[in-house]
């Protein structure tokens, strides 16, 4: 076979596996749908465009200008060690003409938070909310931090009671098995099984002597940390866990 002709078909070849890969030919297509929750949904839709958050009981919509590449959030709860990546909403114009509205992050409130500080990475540059005019000095930093006052935040988080006890609390779907583990029982997941008080909310009251204490939740064998505590720390072998203390 002639080399130039053997070149374009091993060319070609490389060319078909390439779009092959992009396009997910041979993969089931219905795995790759992402529903979203209907609240969720449906404030991401009623936003006509880039402005200030947008408040709900379980959701925190942050938007920007569609003139950016690209756009990320950072929270304070996480130390601002997780960038958040905010993805265009495309909309029909007046002409039926698809084209993006906005870009948006969407936060679950899953923690008891009434104060949340952000900043944005915009195109790579961090920097305060231009579309939320609440902005707070940090003198230790020097920097403005933007601020969204989440009103009317959800009660149900872990936390130390007045009578004695932790009042562990997890949100997950419901209908699922979540034991409590963590230094208080050598990090045995056994012991402890949460009780579903209501969908998706389980809950264990457990009396704990003063001290610090490092926890996690379990479904299965995973292990997650608190999704109602902003409280975290990393064990000596990199693992992240919460941390309640207790005095």
């Amino acid at each position: 076979m002639n080399k130039s002709i053997f070149n374009r078909i091993f060319l070609l070849f490389l060319l078909f596996n390439v779009v092959f890969m992009l396009t997910g030919c041979g993969e089931d297509s219905e795995k790759k749908i992402v529903y979203a929750p209907y609240e969720q949904d449906k404030i991401i839709r009623e936003t006509d465009g880039p402005g200030a958050p947008v408040i709900t009981d379980s959701y925190i919509l942050f938007t920007a200008d569609p003139k950016y590449r690209t756009v990320g959030i950072a929270f304070d709860f996480e130390d601002y060690k997780t960038v958040h990546p905010f993805t265009a909403y495309i909309g029909t114009d007046e002409n039926g003409k698809q084209t993006p509205k906005h870009l948006f992050y969407c936060y679950e409130r899953n923690h008891k938070i009434s104060t949340i500080k952000y900043r944005l990475i915009i195109e790579g540059l961090w920097t305060t909310d231009p579309l939320n005019p609440v902005k707070e000095y940090d003198d230790d930093v020097n920097l403005y931090f933007s601020v969204v006052n989440a009103v009317n935040a959800d009660n149900y988080n872990t936390e130390v009671t007045e009578d004695g006890f932790v009042h562990f609390v997890y949100r997950a779907d419901p209908g699922e098995e979540v034991w409590l583990s963590g230094s208080f029982c050598n990090w045995d997941p056994w012991i402890y099984t949460m009780h579903e008080t209501r969908p998706g909310i389980y809950e264990l009251n457990l009396p704990l002597a003063d001290g610090t204490y490092y926890y996690n939740y379990y479904i299965g064998f995973t292990p997650t940390v608190d999704n109602t505590n902003s409280q975290k720390a990393y064990t000596s072998d990199g693992r992240m866990v919460s941390v309640i203390k207790v005095k």
